[in-house]
C-alpha cells in the first residue's frame, strides 16, 4: 500500500565537485558522509537527518560512464539538462519517499506528468566506520514542461540507508528538513501540480504563494518579490516556471548556528525568525535556518 502523503525523501543539489562541496557543507556545520558512486557515472556525499532524509550533493564522477546513459537514464539525462541551463550549483530535484515506486510510476503516467521509465539501481556506501553497505533503490519520474529544470521522483528503498548517529549529529544541530521555498511569478498555477506530488490534499493558500504539507516539510510557492522582501533571494532565471530559491532547516539552537558561520567567515542575513546563508559553490540555493 502505498503512503497517503508523499513525505520527503531527499533533495539533489548538483555540484562541480564532492571537494568543494564537502568544504562548504562542513563550514555550515554539517556532518558529511564519504563519497558513493553510482552504476551511471555519478558520485554523491550525502548529510544524513535523523528524520530519514538528507542532502545529496551530486557530482560527475565518470564523464564516459556518465555520457553513454544519457539515452537511457533519465536521472542522467535531466541532470545534463539542468548542467548545461544553470551550471553546475543548485537544487535540480525534489524526491519523495514511496512504498510502492510502480504504482507511483503508473499513477505519474495517468496525470500526464510522468517521464522516463521506472528504474532500479544499486550502489555501495560506507557508514561512519569504514565498513561498506548497500543501498538500492527503485525510482518514478515525474516532471512539468513548464518548469523544465525541476525534477521530481519518488523513490522506494528497496534496502534501507543506514548512515549511523554519527553521521546524523551535525555540530549546527539541524534534524532533518523543515521545508523547501520556490519562486513563480503565478504561483497558484503550479498548485495542481504540487497536490499531485504530495497528495496533501488542500493547500494553505498566502497572499504571495501557498504551502502544501509533505507530512515532516512544507513545500512552499511564492512570488519572488514575497522571496526577496523576506529572505533577500533573488530569482536566478528569467523565464517562468518554478525555481528552487531555498531550503529550510529547523535548529534548537541559533546562537550556536551564527557561531559557527562567523567562525569559519560565512556571510549571512537575520531573516526575523531565522538567518539565511545565501548561495555558494558546494551548497547550490539559500540556506534558510529557523529555532525551534
Amino acid at each position: 500500500m502505498s503512503l497517503s502523503h508523499r513525505p520527503i525523501d531527499h533533495l539533489v543539489l548538483p555540484v562541480v565537485d564532492l571537494a568543494t562541496a564537502r568544504l562548504r557543507l562542513s563550514a555550515l556545520g554539517f556532518a558529511v558522509a564519504p563519497e558513493a558512486r553510482h552504476p551511471f557515472g555519478t558520485e554523491n556525499a550525502c548529510v544524513y537527518f535523523a528524520d530519514s532524509t538528507y542532502l545529496e550533493p551530486l557530482a560527475i564522477a565518470d564523464q564516459q560512464i556518465y555520457d553513454q546513459n544519457i539515452p537511457k537514464t533519465e536521472f542522467v539525462r535531466r541532470d545534463r539538462a539542468y548542467r548545461f541551463r544553470n551550471g553546475d550549483d543548485g537544487l535540480s530535484a525534489i524526491v519523495f519517499k514511496s512504498e510502492d515506486a510502480a504504482a507511483d510510476h503508473a499513477e505519474f503516467a495517468e496525470s500526464g506528468i510522468g517521464v522516463g521509465d521506472l528504474f532500479s539501481f544499486s550502489r555501495p556506501y560506507k557508514l561512519a566506520d569504514g565498513t561498506e553497505a548497500t543501498a538500492g533503490f527503485k525510482l518514478a519520474f515525474a516532471a512539468d514542461l513548464r518548469a523544465p529544470d525541476l525534477l521530481f521522483f519518488t523513490c522506494e528503498r528497496m534496502q534501507a540507508l543506514a548512515p549511523g548517529e554519527t553521521l546524523m549529529g551535525h555540530q549546527n544541530g539541524v534534524t532533518g528538513i523543515s521545508g523547501v521555498l520556490l519562486g513563480e511569478d503565478y504561483p497558484m498555477e503550479f498548485e495542481p501540480l504540487l497536490q499531485t506530488l504530495t497528495r496533501a490534499g488542500e493547500a494553505d493558500i498566502h497572499p504571495d504563494g501557498f504551502s502544501t504539507d509533505a507530512l515532516t516539510a512544507k513545500l512552499s510557492v511564492f512570488t519572488f518579490d514575497h522571496l526577496y522582501r523576506r529572505y533577500g533571494i533573488a530569482r536566478s532565471g528569467a523565464g517562468r516556471g518554478i525555481e528552487p530559491a531555498a531550503i529550510v532547516f529547523e535548529v534548537a539552537d541559533l546562537e550556536n548556528l551564527a557561531d559557527i558561520l562567523k567562525a569559519n567567515e560565512i556571510a549571512s542575513r537575520q531573516t526575523g525568525d531565522g538567518i539565511a546563508v545565501p548561495p555558494a559553490p558546494g551548497q547550490g540555493v539559500t540556506f534558510i535556518f529557523r529555532e525551534y
